[in-house]
């Protein structure tokens, strides 16, 4: 095995080890809430708006013709399989070379949306949230991130 493939297996297997037993690099102290305020207390911290973040925000509003255009190349991506299938049924013996545009259009497909998703849906898209009387951005986070802010719940909305 390669050293950058043994190096990316360890280097992913250190990140879900220290994800499942909330191992921190760097942890800080949490915010003390009262426990009366603590139940109903949500910690967010403002989100910068990197150029990821920015041009996520920007395709949101293409989300519809893209999905149009997706289901429209999904259709055509199972008629191109049928019309492989059907040209070696009618032959009535396998030719492996009516295959390869089908597969290469699957491939491109794949990745296209692949690319597409990972555009759309980065990380803070599922974190973000809006706090009453504020206009900036903020994401959920924990209680010890640098610059968490405690928030009545009530407050807070997708």
């Amino acid at each position: 095995m390669k050293p950058t493939m043994m190096f990316t297996i360890i280097l992913a297997t250190a990140i879900v080890l220290m994800t499942v037993f909330n191992i921190n690099l760097a942890p800080t102290e949490p915010i003390a809430l009262s426990k009366s305020v603590e139940a109903s207390a949500l910690y967010v911290c403002p989100a910068s708006v990197p150029f990821w973040e920015g041009l996520a925000n920007g395709m949101s509003m293409l989300k519809k013709p893209l999905l149009i255009g997706f289901y429209f190349a999904l259709t055509l991506l199972v008629f191109v399989w049928a019309w492989a299938l059907y040209q070696n049924l009618l032959k009535d013996k396998f030719v492996r070379d009516a295959y390869k545009n089908p597969w290469a259009y699957t491939k491109m497909l794949f990745w296209a949306v692949a690319i597409v998703c990972l555009i759309l849906y980065t990380p803070n898209h599922f974190r973000t949230v809006k706090v009453n009387g504020t206009n900036t951005n903020w994401v959920l986070c924990e209680s010890n991130t640098p610059g968490a802010k405690a928030v009545n719940e009530v407050n807070v909305h997708n």
